[in-house]
C-alpha cells in the first residue's frame, strides 16, 4: 500500500493517516516531520534545507525531493507509505516519480480530500495544540478533559496564528491554487481517487478501507 493524500488544510488527512498507518501497519511520511528530522541529524540534505528555513525561504524542490527519496530508502517503506504533504507541485511530483522508479517502487494510488471551505474553516479554526507536546485537540470534535489543558502532559493548549479565519481562507486559496495542476497530473495518469473530506474520521475511515480492499491493497 503506497499511497498518496492531497487535500487542503482541515481535509483531514493526518487523522486519517494515523488510524491508516495503525491498521495497516505503514510508516506515515509528512515533509514537515522529515525535514525536522533531517536537519536534527545533521544530514546534508537537512543542513541544505536549513539554510533556507533559517533565512525563512522555502525549500527548493530539489532538497525537497531528495530528502523524501532518501526516506523512502528505509526498510520500514517496503510493506508501503503513507505520503501526506508531499508532493506539493507538479515538479515535485515528477521528481517523485523518478525517485520511485530508482528504488523500483510506485504509488498505486492518490487520494484527493474533497472538502468545504465552511468545514475546512471549523476544523482548523477550532484546533488547539500542546505547547509542550505537540498534540492536537478541537474545541468542538475532540476537546481536553480539563479546559486549555493537554489530557496527555498536562502543557498548555494554544491556537496556531495561523488558524485564524482569515489567514484560513487565505491558506484554502493558496491550496487551491497550487494543487489543481496536481489533481489533473495524477487524473491523466488514473491514479486519482476523489473522496469527501467533509466526512466524520469513522466514516470516512470506512470508506477508505473499502476502496482499499476493492483496489486490492488491503
Amino acid at each position: 500500500m503506497k499511497l498518496i493524500l492531497l487535500g487542503p488544510p482541515g481535509a483531514g488527512k493526518g487523522t486519517q493517516s494515523v488510524e491508516l498507518c495503525k491498521r495497516y501497519n505503514v510508516p506515515h511520511i509528512s515533509t514537515g516531520d522529515i525535514l525536522r528530522e533531517s536537519v536534527k541529524a545533521g544530514l546534508p540534505l537537512g543542513l541544505k534545507a536549513k539554510s533556507y528555513m533559517d533565512k525563512g525561504e522555502l525549500v527548493p524542490d530539489e532538497v525537497v525531493i531528495g530528502i523524501v527519496a532518501e526516506r523512502l530508502k528505509n526498510p520500514d517503506t517496503k510493506k508501503g507509505f503513507i505520503l501526506d504533504g508531499f508532493p506539493r507541485t507538479v515538479k515535485q511530483a515528477i521528481g517523485l516519480d523518478e525517485a520511485l522508479q530508482n528504488i523500483r517502487s510506485g504509488i498505486d494510488m492518490v487520494i484527493y480530500f474533497q472538502t468545504s471551505e465552511k468545514v475546512a474553516i471549523e476544523r482548523l479554526t477550532g484546533r488547539r495544540v500542546c505547547k509542550s507536546c505537540g498534540f492536537n485537540y478541537h474545541v468542538k470534535n475532540m476537546p481536553p478533559k480539563k479546559e486549555n489543558t493537554c489530557d496527555k502532559c498536562g502543557g498548555a493548549l494554544y491556537q496556531r496564528p495561523d488558524d485564524n479565519e482569515a489567514t484560513v481562507l487565505n491558506r484554502l486559496k493558496v491550496y487551491e491554487d497550487q494543487t489543481k495542476p496536481l489533481v489533473e497530473y495524477y487524473s491523466k495518469k488514473g491514479m486519482l481517487k476523489k473522496v469527501s473530506g467533509d466526512l466524520g474520521v469513522n466514516d470516512l475511515f470506512k470508506v477508505l478501507s473499502g476502496m482499499f480492499v476493492e483496489a486490492k491493497l488491503a
